[in-house]
């Protein structure tokens, strides 16, 4: 038996850019190659189950090997193996299906994963490294020849009878001189260990030296041997693949370690299993989340058929849950296409709904089943509740439920009970319900304590997402308006339309205010002179709510830029009614009432945290010289 052969009249552009296009990328080769073994070693196996094959299965395996001088890798395994008829048409033909339209469609690539996998081109990612492969390969089948393959990485290849006794596949790969580096044991142990370490078949790469007990020395202490074992590398066992009844919460965590080894443990997890209409297996888990966001992505490992793809996982993971970590599992995802291929694909779609709907069932179960520990858990799951109640319609939907607003009393309320909670007290005169927040109980605690005087309640807001939550918020509920707490003096913060009379007289007004505008002399305070409860402070400083909330989302990247530029701006609020201010009016000299008002403006800054630097000093040391 001997045939030579052209793959494909059209086909001749097709390695060059492989080889062009995917260099960046070729460790890939690796993943395929022992991905089409394993396939092979389990469709023997089903065929053995089916009554189909009646031979010894023997024990199934792949395995790798490399040869330094030979400058080769082979990828052996003891699968159906194949038939020079079938390397005719799994190798000649159905990978170079459609060739004409592949060398049309990416020859202006810019990505490596546009071009693997869209034509069933995994197998010839092996010219990415390879200058010459050759298959060495015996079919199953009774009475079978074994037959060789071997093509030089132009378009013509040669069959011819083969070498190999036993049923399986050899893929040998001459290795060029550009991908050296491959013809390591350190390299090749770090890709097989990134991407099988969960393979279903038993996959050897070489021996690996383990110390074993060997009875005692001559002192009575224990003594040790040196034994040469197999190097197997999918140790690790998948818990996905397993049903949820047959695993225990430490069968959870242990895998968890295994993933994450140096991570807290998480909170809870979700195991997914779904076979229609796709096919998805998985663990989600919530972790002890930090406030840098940014930190916990591309935590979750997606595998097709036990086999790692990548952790950027963005199009199949609603945006929010990227925060999660795990593992999801589906063979309904196209390998290695390009990213706009997988928004475009209709299970992508449908499984990021899924993930969605489990996600938020889990949670609802959690908060109904046990509110306390679920009231516990918040402190690390609300940005995660909150980020999806933000970007998903149909997540918010479900978490108006269970998410939860937490004020500074350390209490928690769903969004409805908290409407009922305050509606009577915190209704202004139009109507709507006034929600008051801080963002930093411990600087605003001033603002806290004025509210807390007039019997209104303060949420807390202290998360990096709680600016954009806040807004949305209130775009959400009906005739529900959110203010900072330092917003406004608690007198105005929410107005009720009530009024309180004037201690001074017009011309009492108008020179308080000529004072302090003297004495503060900076154009970006603008001073009032209010009617308000006699124990609030003298001076107070404020920001605009609507102001300030654009400024913080301009620094957060919120696309409110021209907020950003804008200089800062704050209102100035003067307690008419304070006893200090009658005490500034009766002062002897213009330079007592000018000490005075600086000071009283200088503690409302420093209140604020806007006092500093020179202007700082300067207080100190005015403080000191009233004492």
């Amino acid at each position: 038996m001997q045939e030579k052969g052209t793959i494909s009249i059209h086909t001749e552009n097709i390695f060059p850019i492989i080889k062009k296009f995917l260099y960046s990328d070729n460790e890939i080769f690796l993943r395929e190659l022992v991905s089409n073994a394993s396939d092979a070693t389990q469709k023997i196996k089903r065929l053995a189950s089916l009554g189909q094959y009646n031979g010894e299965l023997g024990e199934l395996q792949v395995e790798v090997a490399f040869d330094e001088k030979k400058k080769t890798i082979t990828i052996s395994d003891n699968g159906i193996g194949m038939t020079a008829e079938e390397i005719k048409k799994y190798i000649n033909q159905i990978a170079f299906s459609g060739a004409t339209e592949f060398v049309e469609k990416f020859k202006d690539a810019k990505d490596a994963n546009e071009i693997i996998g869209k034509f069933g081109l995994g197998f010839y990612s092996a010219f990415m490294v390879a200058e010459k492969v050759e298959i060495q390969t015996l079919s199953y089948q009774d009475g079978a020849e074994p037959a060789s393959w071997i093509c030089d990485g132009s378009t013509e290849f040669e069959i011819a009878q083969g070498t190999r006794t036993t049923r399986g596949t050899d893929v040998i790969l001459y290795i060029n001189a550009d991908s050296e580096e491959f013809l390591s044991k350190y390299k090749l142990q770090e890709i097989l260990d990134k991407y099988f370490k969960f393979l279903p078949t038993k996959l050897v790469f070489g021996t690996k030296t383990e110390s074993e007990p060997d009875g005692e020395d001559k002192d009575g202490k224990p003594q040790y041997k040196s034994v040469e074992k197999e190097n197997i590398i999918n140790g690790a066992k998948p818990i996905w693949t397993l049903a949820p009844a047959d695993l225990k919460d430490e069968d959870y965590l242990q895998f968890y370690k295994e993933l994450y080894p140096f991570s807290e443990d998480p909170l809870f997890w979700i195991h997914l299993n779904v076979d229609y209409p796709f096919n998805l297996t998985g663990v989600l888990y919530f972790p002890k989340l930090k406030n840098d966001v940014e930190f916990q992505r591309n935590k979750i490992k997606l595998f097709s058929r036990q086999v790692f793809i990548t952790d950027e996982v963005k199009d199949i993971v609603p945006e929010f849950l990227m925060l999660l970590h795990g593992v999801i599992d589906s063979p309904d995802i196209p390998l290695n296409v390009s990213r706009s291929f997988l928004q475009a694909d209709g299970n992508v779609k449908k499984i990021n709904s899924y993930i969605t709907k489990k996600v938020a069932e889990k949670l609802a179960e959690l908060f109904k089943k046990d509110r306390p520990a679920y009231e516990q858990k918040w402190n690390d799951i609300g940005i995660f509740v909150k980020y999806g109640m933000i970007s998903e319609e149909k997540f918010y939907e479900k978490a108006k439920d269970f998410g939860l607003f937490k004020n500074t009393d350390n209490q928690y309320f769903t969004l409805e009970e908290y409407k009922e909670k305050v509606k009577a007290t915190q209704t202004d005169k139009d109507g709507n319900v006034v929600y008051l927040y801080t963002i930093d109980p411990a600087k605003q605690d001033a603002f806290i304590q004025s509210a807390k005087k007039k019997n209104y309640d303060v949420l807390l807001m202290d998360t990096p997402i709680d600016n954009h939550f806040v807004s949305h918020i209130e775009h959400k509920l009906e005739k529900v308006q959110l203010k900072r707490v330092d917003a406004d003096v608690a007198d105005k913060l929410i107005d009720k339309g009530e009024k309180l009379e004037h201690a001074l007289s017009e011309d009492q007004t108008k020179k308080v205010k000529e004072i302090f505008e003297k004495a503060i002399n900076k154009p970006a305070y603008q001073v009032n002179i209010e009617a308000m409860n006699p124990e609030e402070l003298p001076v107070t400083v404020t920001m605009d709510e609507f102001m300030r909330r654009m400024k913080d989302m301009a620094a957060m990247g919120g696309g409110m830029s021209f907020y950003g530029n804008m200089p800062d701006s704050y209102k100035v609020a003067i307690n008419g009614n304070h006893k200090l201010v009658s005490k500034i009016l009766q002062a002897e000299d213009e330079s007592t009432q000018a000490e005075l008002a600086k000071q009283a403006f200088d503690l409302a800054l420093l209140s604020q945290g806007l006092l500093t630097g020179a202007d700082l000093t300067a207080f100190v040391n005015r403080s000191v010289s009233l004492i």
